[in-house]
């Protein structure tokens, strides 16, 4: 653990007031944990009992759809970001979506009940997990607006403002299910922007 644990508190610190105590009190409770391409994090019908931080890597939401069998992209998740299923990790109710390693990738985790434990000792992780779900919420709603509001053009600028490298590191038919376009829409978009 001890190759995360610099990594850790600065993600920690800049995310939410901790002290250095806090800090210290919960760093045997994250765990780090490689996840191979192709491996999941979480699995459909499952509930979520861990919160990861991504170090390395890349990883998408999805679900499949029961009518086509096609899976439709929901988020993407890279470096340095939070890696949860919120709903069913606070609710304790399974998970609708699969979560995917889309690269080999290393994971810093706290399970849920240690999480529970640390809100209700320390003060400064509890406001942590107020601003956990703020950002959660931000990002549903976010992607809410996305769909109703914005282009796909619109919507694949700013995929790439948030994760900047992802076109040159995952195929174009995953940015295509995230869009909700075809391939070659996604070809005409590029093109586009690229002139």
């Amino acid at each position: 653990m001890h190759e995360y644990h610099e990594m850790l508190q600065e993600q920690l610190k800049e995310f939410a007031a901790l002290s250095d105590k806090d800090l210290a009190d919960a760093q045997m409770l994250w765990k780090p944990r490689k996840i191979s391409k192709g491996d999941f994090f979480n699995m459909q019908y499952v509930v979520c009992n861990d919160l990861g931080i991504v170090v390395k890597g890349i990883f998408r939401i999805y679900y499949v759809d029961p009518e086509t069998s096609e899976e439709k992209n929901l988020y993407f998740f890279t470096e340095n970001q939070f890696l949860v299923s919120f709903r069913s990790f606070i609710t304790r109710n399974i998970c609708h979506y699969f979560i995917q390693a889309l690269e080999d990738a290393e994971i810093v985790y706290i399970s849920h009940r240690d999480l529970t434990s640390l809100y209700q000792t320390h003060p400064n992780w509890a406001t942590f997990g107020r601003l956990l779900a703020e950002l959660f919420f931000t990002y549903s709603q976010t992607r809410t607006e996305e769909l109703l509001f914005m282009s796909h053009e619109k919507r694949y600028l700013r995929l790439l403002n948030e994760h900047p490298n992802i076109i040159n590191r995952i195929p174009a038919y995953h940015i295509s299910s995230y869009l909700g376009i075809t391939n070659p829409s996604l070809s005409r978009i590029r093109k586009r922007i690229s002139q």
